[in-house]
């Protein structure tokens, strides 16, 4: 048996214990599939940042759910390059990625926060049965219909798909009581992965924080019950806002999303638009860091921490 470094790198936030956590194995070299994710279901994030050689990037990063691999996180992206930044490992500046959707750009700023260059955009406008949308995911259908002339339900994907559903007020989106085997369905009827559900009625719009929108985001069938804080899915996000059209006269140079406050998990979004370019960026901190030992693939046992 080998023993690995491993970290939970909480990202989107400054504090420890909040944003989202992302496991972080940052020598992933000689892991097979099955001990990544072994390894992920046993820390138990929401995605695990797996980071290896790579000939097309800087680095290569393989992300795993607790229950299968996924071609792309936002968050544990962000988490794993912050860590790299305070270890010393990376400098500020430009670097790249490679993962399954792709090489990416990633830039790092002298706060380290970390931005990423998404994937170029898609979005377009569903036809979403609202009545099966409430029914899924526990809110009144007419928090949908209230706001769905001027914006739309659509699948809108940086580089994992996304339903899109806009909704009133934040007392709705705050008293969502979601079925998840429904919410799987209704995501995967309209070719997404999840559901990410969004109002302006946000906590800290107007404040100095002068959040943008208020989001919570819902991924059951990457084994993602509610994820806290979404960075795919912000980025989807933000180009759907640009797509329809959501301010008035120029659109935001960088907005900012919030997510996460209903599992006692706040986080902090940085979004940019710019025609095909999005970037999603935030901060990170390290809470855990240690090492886990990992059964070779032949041998039968539980992984030890």
């Amino acid at each position: 048996m080998e023993s690995y470094r491993t970290l939970i790198v909480d990202a989107f936030t400054t504090k420890p214990l909040a944003g989202n956590p992302a496991g972080v194995v940052p020598d992933a070299a000689g892991l097979s599939d099955e001990q990544m994710q072994a390894v992920a279901r046993e820390l138990n994030a929401s995605e695990t940042a797996f980071m290896l050689p790579s000939e097309q990037a800087d680095r290569r990063v393989r992300y795993f759910s607790p229950t299968q691999e996924v071609d792309l996180c936002g968050h544990a992206t962000i988490a794993s390059h912050g860590f790299l930044f305070e270890e010393g490992i990376i400098d500020t500046g430009s670097h790249t990625v490679e993962t399954a959707v792709g090489v990416l750009d990633i830039d790092v700023v002298e706060s380290g926060a970390v931005w990423m260059t998404q994937n170029s955009p898609t979005v377009r406008q569903l036809d979403v049965d609202y009545d099966r949308a409430s029914d899924a995911l526990g809110i009144d259908a007419e928090a949908f219909r209230d706001v769905g002339a001027d914006m739309p339900p659509a699948y809108a994907t940086t580089g994992l798909p996304f339903l899109v559903l806009p909704v009133n007020f934040l007392e709705h989106l705050s008293g969502m009581d979601p079925d998840m085997e429904a919410v799987e369905q209704l995501a995967a009827d309209h070719d997404a992965e999840g559901v990410y559900v969004f109002t302006f009625d946000a906590i800290g719009r107007g404040t100095a924080q002068d959040t943008t929108l208020h989001a919570r985001a819902f991924v059951p069938g990457l084994g993602i019950d509610e994820d806290p804080v979404t960075g795919t899915a912000s980025g989807a996000a933000g180009a759907y806002l640009d797509r329809f059209g959501a301010f008035d006269g120029e659109f935001p140079e960088r907005m900012t999303f919030e997510q996460g406050h209903f599992l006692d998990r706040p986080g902090y979004v940085g979004v940019r638009v710019d025609g095909a370019t999005v970037q999603v960026g935030g901060d990170s901190v390290v809470s855990l860091d240690g090492r886990l030992t990992v059964p070779a693939d032949e041998e039968d046992g539980i992984i030890e921490t």
